[in-house]
């Protein structure tokens, strides 16, 4: 019978290591938030570099899932293009082997008490006296480092006192084989960490509850098992972002395939290996060897026909246009990164300013017609799922640049709103005279209005003639004003229809003036790359 407290110490490891390493992922993604940006938007425009940022942020925050949940995500926001995102994800694989040697070097290497709880300590200090501050998430990360190796110890603690009551299977036959990935992959989706299974597979084999290979049989299903987090991710995303999802699932389920094809050979390679390259012989030290050499095969064996992947993706998935209203760029799974998330915002709120400058140009050439009722439409709903997202945003822990970022967004959202509401305004205002008979200088306004939507476009803002084509407008209007009120009081025109022309001109105007405010905000100096804005 197996000691009801030596599953106690199994649970409660596996739980320690979880929580360690959701602390420390937190944390680090926190602190390195703003390079997290700049590595993703400047390091992926060749296979070579995507990969080696792929491989350095994983590295980094210690976490392939959230690398993978997060590349899908920049691809659902429109950060980061398909071919783009296939290294970052594909180096993500072979980042997350770092968690297995820092297992088999330091982990089952040190007496952890040592090493773990001053770490824990120093942590929470940084932690509690630097809340708001980057020392509060490093402290954080530095915290969660600590528990993750308290629970490394306590599993290896709870795997040797099993060792003489429990056994997995050990076998090296099909039929055990394929129990022992399968136990990988359910470890896998249970915990939603490969990491996690991977730390079990080495400590289990440590204690020797696994012989070398079938605990590389467990790697390779916590490598599979992976992708389901993946899949779970590209539930309701854009076709593009399930393109890289569907490419994650293909790399892995390729690497699983050919591991386990050659797996008696290499592990085999890999004791010869392990001896030139000095390592002992403990079954973690070639086990973590053996989760490299895996993924890198991997790399090697997708790099000839990545091309051909990418064309073979970029056919499936295919779906009927998106609905105008719902949001492009807006994804959730960028909310864990405030500076990204934020620049998902500013995409959206350009594409809202994009649909706010047709409606107030259909506010002028048609303001009956069907296009301006639809264009209000689109706005109202996009506004309301950027508000959503804010509020979301709101509940994760932002950087001062961050938080001084936020609010201009907005702003600038604000003002394509209100133009919108404005052209409509004016186009019901427009209704009150349809059969009316036109004022003297109603073209001349029109015809500066449209000059002036031309150069406040968010796609092509020409901020030279931004302010020329504001006065020219403004002159036109206050000739029309002035001309309209003229009429009323001559008799010219009845003065409930001067009123409603007076009217529609003055709501036209002001959705003229919000929109160059917004173009005014998108080109600041404080532009930034391809052509866009950061108010």
């Amino acid at each position: 019978m197996i000691d009801l407290a030596l599953l106690g110490g199994l649970a409660g490891g596996v739980g320690l290591f979880l929580l360690g390493m959701g602390m420390m992922t937190d944390g680090l993604k926190l602190a390195a938030g703003p390079a997290l940006e700049r590595v993703l938007a400047r390091s992926t425009k060749t296979r070579l570099r995507g990969l080696a940022s792929g491989v350095m942020v994983t590295a980094l925050v210690q976490s392939s899932s959230a690398v993978t949940v997060a590349t899908i995500g920049f691809v659902n926001a429109g950060l980061l293009n398909l071919p783009q995102a296939l290294w970052v994800l594909f180096g993500a694989n072979v980042g997350t082997t770092m968690t297995g040697w820092l297992v088999a070097l330091v982990g089952l290497k040190f007496k952890i008490e040592a090493l773990a709880l001053p770490l824990i300590g120093v942590g929470m200090i940084l932690r509690l006296s630097g809340e708001g501050a980057r020392r509060g998430v490093v402290g954080l990360a530095l915290a969660g480092f600590g528990v993750l190796f308290l629970g490394i110890d306590m599993l290896k603690e709870t795997f040797s006192g099993l060792s003489a009551d429990f056994k997995l299977p050990a076998g090296d036959g099909v039929g055990d084989i394929a129990l022992q990935v399968g136990i990988g992959i359910l470890l896998t989706i249970l915990m939603q960490s490969s990491s996690a299974s991977l730390v079990i597979a080495l400590t289990a084999a440590q204690g020797g509850l696994l012989t070398t290979q079938g605990a590389a049989a467990v790697v390779i299903g916590a490598n599979i098992g992976t992708t389901v987090t993946a899949l779970i991710a590209a539930i309701g995303a854009t076709p593009n972002a399930k393109r890289a999802a569907a490419a994650h699932i293909l790399f892995n389920l390729l690497t699983g395939v050919v591991a386990l094809l050659l797996l008696p050979w290499l592990i085999g390679f890999l004791s010869v290996l392990r001896e030139w390259l000095g390592l002992d012989e403990a079954p973690a030290a070639k086990l973590a060897l053996f989760h490299t050499v895996f993924n890198v095969l991997g790399v090697v064996l997708v790099w000839p026909v990545a091309a051909r992947m990418t064309t073979f993706l970029e056919a499936r998935f295919k779906s009927a246009e998106e609905d105008e209203a719902r949001p492009r760029h807006l994804d959730k799974t960028v909310l864990a990164v405030p500076a990204l998330a934020l620049d998902a915002l500013e995409r959206e709120v350009h594409r809202m300013g994009g649909i706010a400058i047709a409606t107030v140009r259909a506010a002028i050439e048609a303001p009956q017609g069907p296009a301006l009722a639809r264009h209000k439409l689109v706005v109202a709903r996009l506004n309301q799922a950027i508000a959503d997202f804010v509020t979301q945003l709101h509940r994760v822990g932002m950087s001062g640049d961050s938080a001084r970022r936020l609010p201009e967004i907005l702003r600038l959202a604000r003002y394509y709103e209100t133009a919108t509401e404005l052209a409509v305004e004016a186009s019901a205002a427009s209704s009150e005279f349809a059969d009316g008979k036109p004022d003297l200088h109603a073209a001349a306004f029109a015809e500066t209005a449209m000059a002036l939507l031309t150069r406040a476009d968010p796609d092509a803002i020409d901020a030279a003639a931004l302010e020329p084509a504001l006065q020219a407008m403004e002159s036109a209007y206050q000739a029309q004003k002035a001309d309209l009120l003229a009429a009323g009081a001559q008799g010219r025109q009845p003065v409930a229809t001067m009123d409603a022309r007076l009217r529609a001109a003055s709501a036209l105007r002001r959705a003229l003036e919000q929109s160059a405010k917004a173009a005014r905000l998108l080109a600041a100096p404080t532009s930034t790359d391809n052509g866009q804005a950061t108010p």
